[in-house]
């Protein structure tokens, strides 16, 4: 069976592409990471790639504000090459500072290219946060299908605050477009400290695209693909299944 070709943005600053790589590839995929100049030199076509993953980071040193001079870069050179490859359906996912990106283009939440809607902004806290966080599984898009209820995943931000008009929310609500949502102990979204860490509208911790085939989130699942990278790994079922494994599975399943 021929791995799905997952590829891997890299631009200067981003520092989660290595283990994003690993992760895909202990999901069964065949991961590259991709200078962004060899997209935009055509010395890679984005066209032959199955996968697209905007990893975590500080592309270009969050210069200006988080994501927003790769997004330009993308929609400046690559925006033909992403409209096609979002229309084709195949899988992408942003990740912490991919999901700023993803946003920022206009891809989330509505699939606008050059369009957009909302931002994330600097944690409430005015402090970059590092911490595990629980999450609740909203909706049914298809590259979230097959998680569990509620997941745990790491997030380290310092700009994670999703912010939207009340319109966009109340958009982003009718279409089922929220994925995950901050939860507390008892499993209810909230805005409370530390269990929602950036303060983020509505608890929103990611989204999806109308086509239930792009996905963007703030915590990072390829931080979580072995139960050893755990805090508590002790506590954890014998057969349970890392949450970022499950999810990056699910997204190489969907490929």
């Amino acid at each position: 069976m021929t791995r799905p070709r997952v590829c891997i943005l890299k631009a200067d600053g981003t520092n989660c592409e290595i283990e994003t790589a690993h992760a895909f590839e202990v999901a069964g995929a065949s991961a590259e990471i991709v200078p962004m100049n060899l997209l935009r030199w055509r010395d890679r076509e984005l066209a032959t790639y199955d996968i697209l993953v905007a990893p975590g980071g500080f592309s270009y040193g969050d210069d200006v504000t988080s994501g927003k001079v790769m997004a330009v870069e993308l929609m400046s050179f690559l925006a033909d090459d992403m409209r096609e490859f979002a229309a084709s359906g195949k899988p992408i996912l942003g990740v912490c500072n991919g999901f700023q990106v993803l946003v920022r283009t206009g891809l989330l939440p509505f699939g606008e290219l050059g369009a957009t809607r909302a931002t994330l902004s600097t944690n409430e806290s005015g402090r970059f946060e590092c911490r595990w966080v629980e999450m609740s599984l909203e909706g049914s898009a298809e590259i979230v299908g097959g998680l569990p209820p509620r997941v745990q995943l790491p997030a380290a931000h310092a700009e994670g605050r999703f912010f939207a008009d009340d319109g966009t929310l109340r958009r982003i609500e009718e279409a089922g477009l929220v994925a995950l949502r901050y939860v507390d102990e008892s499993g209810a979204a909230t805005q409370e400290y530390p269990a929602n860490p950036n303060g983020s509208l509505q608890a929103i911790a990611g989204l999806t695209d109308p086509s239930g085939r792009v996905l963007g989130l703030m915590p990072h699942p390829e931080r979580f693909v072995s139960p050893s990278q755990h805090p508590d790994r002790s506590s954890l079922p014998a057969d349970a299944k890392p949450h970022g494994l499950a999810l990056i599975e699910r997204i190489v399943e969907i490929a």
